[in-house]
């Protein structure tokens, strides 16, 4: 699967799992320990934002949750989404946070980010955790390239053992520590 292709797709499965997501729900435990479900909306949707102006060229603006989530992330999905389908923004070299890099390195960053919490967001709310056919696949070949052990630290858990016959998305949230 094509990055955009995957993120599009990121995009419209964890718009469904935000969107089954009740208010009484907020306060759920997550697997990012730190987290509670309405904390992760809020990293999940802030970082789509953040990242849509980042593509898009344009300043971050200071982002709060709103009252409806699925709805706010729908909108940042389709304004991120747009941005890195702009003729050159792939190739480019652009700064979104983390220093320079090309935009499809960080195009595979926002995929990484937004499947793996779509995940979380799924265990902590009793949902369907498996992502949707190549988007798993993708968001692990992007894993593999882009977490290094100094990025591990106090990101990600030890790698975790996955199993024989694991599909790729218990194949991702292994490799991130992550255990339901």
């Amino acid at each position: 699967m094509e990055l955009i292709d995957a993120l599009a797709a990121t995009f419209d499965h964890t718009h469904g799992v935000i969107a089954n997501i009740g208010a009484d729900q907020f306060d759920n435990k997550t697997p990012c320990d730190e987290w509670v479900v309405r904390d992760l909306l809020d990293h999940t949707i802030g970082v789509v934002v953040g990242l849509g102006a980042t593509a898009a060229g344009t300043p971050r603006q200071e982002f709060a949750l709103a009252d409806d989530p699925a709805a706010q992330f729908k909108a940042a999905a389709a304004a991120t989404l747009a941005a890195w389908q702009a003729p050159g923004v792939m190739d480019a070299i652009v700064d979104g946070g983390p220093g320079p890099m090309p935009g499809r390195v960080l195009a595979g960053i926002n995929l990484l980010d937004t499947a793996t919490h779509s995940w979380d967001l799924a265990v902590a709310t009793g949902q369907p955790t498996a992502l949707p056919a190549g988007v798993a696949e993708c968001a692990l070949e992007v894993s593999w390239m882009s977490i290094a052990p100094e990025i591990r630290v106090g990101r990600f858990g030890p790698e975790l053992e996955a199993g024989a016959g694991a599909d790729a998305t218990a194949q991702l949230v292994a490799f991130l520590g992550r255990q339901p």
